[in-house]
Parts: structure tokens; sequence; C-alpha cells
């Protein structure tokens, strides 16, 4: 969770759609895992 509090759109689930918020945390997730790479 401390990953994710880097994001602030998925901190503070900015999007008011879950579609959109679920593709923001994706993408999120996706950068994190490159970025351990």
């Amino acid at each position: 969770i401390n990953r994710l509090k880097r994001h602030r759109a998925v901190a503070t689930r900015y999007d008011k759609l879950a579609v959109r918020y679920e593709a923001t945390l994706h993408i999120a997730v996706i950068n994190d895992w490159l970025t351990c790479l």
C-alpha cells in the first residue's frame, strides 16, 4: 500500500467510475512492477 501512495490518483481515488479507478490501479501496479525489475 505504501508503494501505491506514491500515485496520488490511486491514494485519493480521484476517478469516480470504478472501471477507471481499476484501470488507474493496474497502471500504477504495472509501473511499480517494472521499476522493481
